[in-house]
Parts: structure tokens; sequence; C-alpha cells
């Protein structure tokens, strides 16, 4: 193997690659942490995503190739990458003409899974997103940013083993709950707590966000709900008829309860994410008077709709993370089939948040939640969120030096 003869590269590595509006987030908050570094974002697909407010976004294994002859420090910028498998990956990654022969692909991608990834994703890894030392020839600092995990315990036996092995072999592992926290430590892993870095979106993107606050769309909706409104999303599976009846239902009584109308948005658009023909279902549902749906997908419209609510409701971690950024209510809404324990949004709720406020709940208790939301005090909400900050900011000055 050749020697390095350049200076280190700075990759920051992420799930920004397709459209989530909380992955989309971390790269640009990576950039504010590290103003004195020049950074090459990198997902395991090249893609330009600046029409979103988000970033353009290299190959994993094609930077790696280019990096052949340099030190290179990998940042994994945050996220529930410990838990995505390949296939997952894969169709998060498609087109939406594309997604459905991918997900066709299961079969395929269980049978040989190393070589399914390698093929349709360039890089050999149950996990693609927890990417080993060795991917690159001459990693310098490999570190983990309060990445999240909640359900490795379930994980395949491969997939469990290559990711324990990975951050066994990692600089520094942060991760942002204590379940995830817990399952590394029974591995072996001492990982540090670290709050998800959206936390920081108010700190570094106040003005951003508040200038879009007082543009449109976002100021459309809030001229017209005049006692303020619930930022409301949910993810495509929730999209029965049964389901979306109940969340209709919910939100008219919170909505009637508070004298607040109902924004909906999409914290995601790639495939598996949130689908604009469910939300509109939702809305034909409704009896409120002042029902909204936000379009954009732009990155900066999403905040400011949430950070402009008086309380945020829906299944999106990272719709709860910038409300709480905000010192906003929030309240996250549990799939049918899903249990608290499974739910990475009640796994931060319990590591960061008081234990009295709700959580994720079952969408039968959504109006109730919501009430109980809006009844704690801003000054709460505002300590909570100073603190989240202060505790990110102080836990990411290891990584900072790290990459002194």
């Amino acid at each position: 193997m050749s020697e390095p003869t350049h200076a280190a590269e700075t990759v920051i590595f992420g799930a920004f690659d397709r459209h989530n509006f909380g992955d989309l987030l971390f790269a640009h908050i990576a950039e504010r942490m590290l103003p004195e570094r020049r950074l090459r974002f990198a997902g395991l697909a090249q893609v330009d995503l600046s029409r979103y407010g988000g970033h353009k976004v290299e190959a994993v294994s094609t930077l790696a190739r280019s990096c052949a002859d340099r030190p290179v420090d990998i940042v994994h910028a945050g996220g529930e990458l410990l838990t995505c498998n390949a296939w997952e990956a894969a169709v998060m990654l498609a087109s939406t003409e594309h997604a459905k022969a991918v997900i066709d692909q299961r079969a395929a991608w269980r049978s040989a899974p190393l070589e399914w990834a390698d093929h349709h994703l360039g890089i050999r890894a149950w996990a693609p997103y927890v990417v080993p030392r060795a991917h690159f020839a001459h990693t310098r600092v490999l570190a983990f940013n309060a990445v999240g995990g909640v359900d490795l315990n379930d994980c395949e036996a491969g997939m469990r083993a290559q990711v324990i092995e990975t951050l066994a072999n990692a600089s520094d592992v942060t991760v942002r709950d204590v379940v995830t926290q817990q399952a590394l430590d029974a591995s072996g892993i001492a990982a540090r707590l670290l709050p998800d870095p959206a936390v920081m979106v108010e700190a570094l993107f106040g003005d951003v966000i508040g200038a879009r606050i007082a543009s449109e769309p976002v100021a459309s909706i809030r001229n017209a709900c005049p006692n303020g409104y619930i930022a409301a999303q949910f993810s495509a599976d929730f999209g029965d008829d049964r389901t979306l009846d109940e969340v209709a239902s919910q939100l008219d009584m919170a909505a009637e309860s508070h004298g607040l109308g109902v924004a909906f948005f999409r914290a995601g658009i790639a495939p598996w994410h949130d689908d604009p023909a469910v939300l509109e279902r939702t809305r034909q549902r409704m009896r409120t008077a002042s029902v909204h749906v936000l379009s954009s997908p732009n990155l900066w419209d999403i905040c400011a709709l949430i950070a402009g609510s008086r309380v945020f409701c829906g299944s999106s971690l990272h719709g709860r993370i910038v409300a709480a950024a905000f010192a906003r209510a929030r309240v996250n809404l549990l799939h049918p089939v899903l249990t608290a324990a499974h739910s990475k949004q009640a796994a931060f709720a319990a590591t960061w948040e008081d234990a009295d406020m709700p959580g994720a709940v079952d969408v039968t208790e959504t109006a109730q939640a919501v009430s109980a939301a809006l009844a704690i005090e801003p000054a709460r909400l505002e300590r909570i969120a100073n603190t989240l900050v202060h505790t990110y900011r102080q836990g990411f000055g290891h990584l900072s030096a790290l990459l002194a």
C-alpha cells in the first residue's frame, strides 16, 4: 500500500443522498460546526439535492478510489444508520419509477446480501451506511456522530457482527439515545451519548428559518390560522383507511379544543417516506375549517412550518427534534404495528426530554397527547432547547479535537 501524499480529506458521510429533511440537515450542521475544514459530502449515491436545500453528494465508493493516495477522516453525520440494511437503502435511493423493481429484489438480496450490496450500492456490506475503516486506503479518523440503532438487537446476526466490528475499530462513537447505547454496551462498544445534530438547527440557522417563516409558502398558512396551527405529518405506511379515519378524528378534536388550524407536510419524499396522496385523503376526512398542505419539499420551508407552529404532531423523529430546537410542543405518533420499545422517537424522548412530556403515542391518544404537550410551560421548553444545544456543543468538541 502506498503512503499518503496529501493533507487529510474530511468526508462527511450520511443518508443525505435521498430526501429526508432530517438527514439533509445533518450536512448543513456539520458544515457549520466544522468551519475550518474543507468538507466533502458523501453518501451511497452521487446526487445533487441542492434544489431541495440539500447538498451535492458524492458516491462513497467513487470517493474512496479518488482518495487512494491521501489520508481521510470519515465522519458519519448522524441518523439511524446502524440498522439500515442494503436492500432498504437501495429502495430509498431509487426513483419513484424504479422503487417497485428494487422492492421485488428482496429475495435476491437475502440470498446473497454482500454481493447484492456490492452490485447495487458499490459497497460490500450488510449495513452500507456504516462505512468501515478499510473502505478508504488511508483512514485516519473514523467517527460516528450521534448515530442511532434502536433495533440493532433484532437485525440479522451477520449485520450485527459487521456493525459491531466497524464500531470497534472507530476512533469515536457517540449515539443519540440510551437504547442504542445499551445495545452497543452489551457487545463491548463504549459509546457516549450525544443529542441528534438537528438540536442545533435554531442555534445555527434560526435567521434562515425565520426569514422562511415570513415568506411564502409558510406565511400564507400562518395568516390563514390566526390562533396558530398543528404541524402534522406521518409516513405513507399510516395510509390504511382505518388509521386515517382515526388520525383525522383525533386531529379534529385537537384542533377544536385549542382553536387551531392544521398544516400537513412531508418530512421526506424518497420512497418509503411520506405520500401526498395519504395526506390529502386525511384532509378530506377532516371537519376542521382551516386545513392546509405544504407542498414544498424544500428543507428550509419544512423547518419553517414546524418552527412557526404551536405544536408538531407526526411520525418523524426530526419533526420532533426541530420542534424541540425551537421550543415548540411536540408529539410523535406510533405506527399501529409498532410498540414504544421499537421506536426511535420514544427512545430519543426518554433520553433527552422530561419524563412527563408526551413521547411517542398510539394514534388513538393523539388529541389527549397534543393537549398535554400544549400545557407544558414555555420556560420548560426553552430550558430543554438550550440544554440540548449546550450538550451537543460540548460533546461535539471531542470530535472537533480529533479532526484537528
